[in-house]
């Protein structure tokens, strides 16, 4: 996950420096986007089920499976 989030973000770096705008955003849309999606999703789970502890602390753990 982080190594994808940090290819995409080098990929972008070098569509600024070729002068190609559009693919560096779109670039930065496809990359950013899933995990503020995710991050979104993981709060609204958290808020509907916060007395079942065990289930949440498995989403951030699948969240944060690759730095665990």
């Amino acid at each position: 996950f982080l190594s994808e989030t940090a290819a995409a973000l080098c990929l972008s770096a070098g569509y600024r420096a070729a002068g190609d705008r559009m693919w560096q955003g779109l670039t930065l849309l496809f990359a950013l986007l899933p995990c503020a999606l995710v991050q979104l999703s993981l709060v609204f789970i958290h808020r509907d089920v916060s007395r079942d502890r065990p289930l949440v602390l498995l989403l951030h753990l699948l969240q944060l499976g690759p730095l665990v």
